[in-house]
């Protein structure tokens, strides 16, 4: 193993968080297409977080197993992007309750998507072999991701004045937590030293031509940057991991000897 245990986590868990929030339209979906699209991507994430928590727990040995991983670890020891663990609406006042927005949910799949095909394509390429393996198999999906959640991002755009006004919201209020996504954590420096990993500012460029070009297509006006940072992959996380995770892992901690 080349790729050190905290980088396969941390992109285990962004995956894993990302599919917990995107599984939360199943059955609520604006549209029958989409209540199935958004389920098979959330599967897709899934897919990917079980392939690196499978390896990371090889790494680890002991009772180390993909299901410990996901269920049985606290919020302060994930290291997920802080962007993938908000909730699917916008941001709301105190305890007010609020209606998930669609337009926020495919923002934030479009953002991060651009981004992991990007990284895994650069995976692709690690000196880890089964790092690599994942990440030929996971760029595809990714690709197939961006092209979902752009082609929604033109729809909401170029759509009506109320699309446009949501997306535009949406992309206002998540814009600052992708400045995260550039500033590496100690596993990020561990795995571009060992593992032949890209350096996050490496990505950059590319990210944001890709990004720039999508947001102009569907007349949308660019966040400026500003001096938020927030630090999920370092375990400092946003009060909304905690509700999450309680309701993800609430079942295998009630019977934790199951067999499924």
């Amino acid at each position: 193993m080349n790729a050190p245990t905290d980088y396969l986590l941390q992109l285990a868990d962004t995956a894993l968080v990302l599919a917990q929030r995107n599984a939360e339209w199943c059955g609520h979906g604006p549209v029958l297409e989409e209540d199935l699209a958004m389920a098979n991507i959330s599967l897709d994430l899934i897919g990917q977080a079980r392939y690196l928590y499978q390896y990371a727990a090889a790494g680890l040995g002991g009772d180390a197993s993909e299901d410990r991983l996901a269920y049985f670890r606290d919020a302060n020891e994930y290291r997920c992007l802080t962007l993938v663990e908000l909730p699917n609406h916008g941001p709301r006042s105190g305890g007010a309750a609020c209606a998930p927005d669609y337009a926020t949910t495919i923002v934030r799949n479009f953002l991060h998507a651009a981004l992991m095909a990007l990284l895994w394509a650069e995976l692709q390429h690690s000196s880890d072999t089964q790092l690599a393996a994942i990440a030929a198999r996971s760029v595809k999906e990714a690709r197939y991701h961006l092209r979902h959640c752009g082609d929604w991002l033109l729809r909401f755009g170029d759509g009506t004045a109320e699309s446009h006004a949501r997306a535009q919201a949406a992309l206002d209020h998540l814009w600052p937590y992708t400045q995260e996504f550039w500033t590496p954590s100690p596993a990020e420096l561990a795995a571009c030293a060992h593992a032949g990993a890209p350096h996050p500012a490496s990505l950059h460029a590319a990210w944001d031509n890709r990004v720039d070009a999508a947001i102009a297509a569907a007349t949308l006006q660019r966040p400026p940057n500003c001096g938020f940072l927030c630090r999920g992959k370092f375990g400092q996380h946003s009060e909304h991991l905690s509700y999450l995770l309680a309701e993800m892992q609430v079942v295998a901690r009630a019977h934790p000897d199951a067999v499924w």
